[in-house]
C-alpha cells in the first residue's frame, strides 16, 4: 500500500529477523527447522525442481514438500528435514562452540546459521 499525503505511516527498521519484530519467540529448534526449510526450498528453486520429482527423491508426497516450501512446519521434527536435505544432496556442516566464550547471556547456548549453500546450485 502506497503512502498518501497525510497519512501517518510510520516506517520501522527490520532487526534481520521477523519473528523476533513480530515479538515472537521461537526456539533452538523451531530456528533449525524454519532455517532447513528455507534451504530445501532454496535447492527446489536453483535446480528447478518440481514439488513432485522433490517428493519421490525424499521418499514423501507433493503435499508434504508443499507443507515444507510453505513454512508449515509443525508436524515435522528437525532430525526428518535434515534427512530431506541431504537426499537433496546438501552437505551439512555442523560446527560446536562452547556458549561462554561467545558472550552468550547466562551461559546459554545458541544457534546461527551462515550463509545457505544452495546459491550455488545449479
Amino acid at each position: 500500500m502506497s503512502a498518501r499525503k497525510g497519512d501517518n505511516q510510520q516506517i520501522v527498521h527490520s532487526s534481520g529477523n521477523v519473528f523476533t519484530d513480530l515479538g515472537l519467540t521461537l526456539t533452538a529448534e523451531d530456528e533449525i527447522k524454519i532455517e532447513i526449510a528455507r534451504e530445501i526450498t532454496r535447492v527446489i528453486q536453483a535446480r528447478r525442481y518440481t514439488q513432485t520429482e522433490v517428493a519421490r527423491r525424499l521418499g514423501t508426497t507433493q503435499a508434504r514438500v508443499s507443507e515444507i516450501t510453505r513454512g508449515r512446519l509443525s508436524g515435522y521434527s528437525a532430525e526428518r528435514l535434515f534427512r530431506y536435505l541431504l537426499s537433496l544432496g546438501v552437505n551439512v556442516d555442523i560446527h560446536l562452540s562452547d556458549a561462554t566464550t561467545d558472550n552468550a547471556v547466562a551461559n546459554e547456548g545458541q544457534v546461527r546459521f551462515h550463509t545457505p549453500l544452495a546459491v550455488a546450485c545449479g
